[in-house]
């Protein structure tokens, strides 16, 4: 199943989406919810995202092939950072780069993991985690990974979040104004999906609703003017942002 949410006639709306409509929900996403049998149509919607998180937990130096081509050492345990409520934006959105930065942004196309109840995996979505690359190590005393990744919009996933799949048989392509930019498999994960919860679970709760974002591969380039991104997992959909 593929869960979303939208905006319709002034009123947000979930429910499960199938062939370019969705069957509005009523209850709790995450828990018992009941179908409305009401259908609408997604041309006539506006994309939200798929779920309201506290908080998204994001990867770094998570795959083989990267790890490799960068001279990085195999992390004993998940390195990772959190990307702020505000950065969080849907399907569709248009982000624009920090007024009073002028460096570099890069894409990075991820595979998100979405908590349900009880702390365990509800599916999977989507990412394109944003990054404003030359703040990281401005200041040699103090890496700024969390303001890097946590301007307005920087946080986009979506559309949907797609249930009962094998994460470890899905692939993540970036497409970058039409072109290809990014192809990696999950299976190239130091760490699976399974095993970033289990081992995340144990420092930070995981709420229903939050996400974590399994790190990015090889194909990461800055952005140049107006630039269209296209995150493409298959069994999941396709996450557009369009950067300027």
């Amino acid at each position: 199943m593929r869960w979303g949410r939208v905006e319709f006639e002034g009123k947000v709306c979930f429910g499960t989406i199938s062939d370019q409509e969705m069957l509005v929900h009523e209850g709790d996403m995450f828990a018992a919810s009941r179908p409305t049998g009401q259908t609408i149509p997604l041309s006539d919607a506006k994309w939200l995202t798929p779920c309201q998180p506290s908080k998204m937990l994001a990867l770094w130096n998570n795959f083989h092939a990267a790890a490799a081509k960068n001279g990085w050492a195999i992390p004993a345990e998940p390195l990772y950072f959190a990307k702020t409520p505000n950065s969080f934006a849907p399907h569709g959105s248009e982000v624009r780069a920090p007024a009073r930065y002028d460096g570099r942004v890069v894409y990075e196309g991820e595979l998100g993991v979405v908590i349900g109840r009880d702390g365990k995996i509800f599916g999977y979505c989507c990412v394109n985690d944003l990054t404003a690359l030359d703040l990281i190590g401005k200041d040699p005393n103090f890496m700024q990974g969390v303001r890097a990744k946590s301007f307005d919009g920087f946080g986009v996933f979506g559309p949907v979040i797609a249930t009962d799949l094998d994460p470890m048989a899905l692939t993540v392509k970036t497409l970058v104004n039409g072109r290809e930019r990014q192809n990696y498999p999950i299976s190239d994960a130091i760490f699976s999906p399974a095993q970033l919860v289990e081992l995340i679970s144990r420092e930070i709760s995981l709420e229903p609703g939050d996400v974590i974002a399994c790190g990015t591969s090889l194909g990461v380039l800055p952005m140049r003017g107006e630039t269209g991104v296209e995150i493409v997992i298959d069994g999941i959909g396709t996450l557009s942002t369009i950067f300027r």
